[in-house]
């Protein structure tokens, strides 16, 4: 091959290249959206069918959007109630077994659907999440009347972002962060290194941003084989956090973990509350 045309060649190849990767990021750019959440709408069981006492409830948020939601409440009258933001994937339904597990502990737990999950309406952005998380902390002030030092904000993966942008503007008695990321950019600009996502990205969801802003107590938990957010965002998270603080470790997949580890996780929320009251 003559020097001409391996040029040519080298320059066709680059240019293959650069045609992919503009490809590529345009593609990103935008079906951001179908990264990010992944709603499902069928309802595969309740609360009711594992044996739970609780309300099948409807409220709107700040912007007219009919939401759903399961109140579950606590086995004291006085007693917690968890306002649980579940990860990007599903519906409530989903989460049945984490909150049962909750609920044997004798906490109340009120977990609801963004927009556009489950029976919730509306299409999803960050923005309206934090909207959807806002109408649910009202509905538990306002509707069941719990005060805010009874209401415990957890948020699941990316519901952790949610509950701490959620626990920044109120002071809830405590913050659980569960498989939660520092934020959307870290992330992605892990899994695409060689892409510029932070120049692009429309969702931000910077969990640590709002932590450093939390005044409640907060709990941290990660498990150490987490496939989907890297055991160090759970670190980081930690280390931002204010006191009185707590991480428990856990093992197992980033969805399971929590029942993978037995009875790890109940302990650890129960010495938790205990130590902080």
């Amino acid at each position: 091959m003559t020097l001409s045309k391996t040029v040519k060649f080298l320059k066709y190849i680059i240019g293959l290249f650069l045609v992919g990767y503009f490809a590529f990021m345009l593609m990103l750019a935008l079906f951001q959206k179908k990264y990010i959440y992944y709603p499902v709408k069928e309802i595969i069981t309740t609360p009711g069918l594992k044996g739970m006492e609780y309300e099948d409830v409807y409220f709107n948020s700040s912007d007219g959007v009919r939401l759903n939601g399961w109140f579950i409440p606590p086995q004291d009258i006085n007693g917690e109630t968890v306002l649980f933001c579940h990860g990007n994937a599903d519906n409530i339904s989903y989460f049945i077994e984490d909150v049962k597990m909750l609920a044997d502990i004798g906490l109340g737990v009120f977990i609801f659907d963004y927009r556009g999950y489950g029976r919730s309406v509306g299409d999803q952005s960050e923005t309206g999440t934090y909207f959807d998380a806002e109408a649910a902390w009202n509905y538990l002030t306002k509707e069941k009347k719990i005060p805010p030092r009874r209401i415990i904000i957890l948020g699941r993966s990316l519901g952790g972002a949610i509950a701490a942008w959620l626990a920044k503007e109120h002071t809830p008695r405590a913050l659980f962060l569960e498989t939660a990321f520092t934020s959307i950019e870290d992330i992605a600009s892990k899994t695409h290194p060689l892409i510029p996502v932070k120049s692009f990205l429309r969702y931000k969801y910077r969990t640590i941003d709002y932590l450093l802003q939390v005044k409640a107590p907060v709990l941290i938990t990660h498990s150490k084989d987490d496939n989907v957010v890297p055991f160090i965002h759970g670190q980081k998270l930690f280390a931002a956090a204010g006191e009185p603080k707590k991480f428990i470790e856990l093992s197992g997949s980033h969805r399971n973990c929590f029942v993978e580890s037995g009875s790890v996780y109940p302990d650890g929320v129960k010495a938790f509350l205990e130590a902080t009251r």
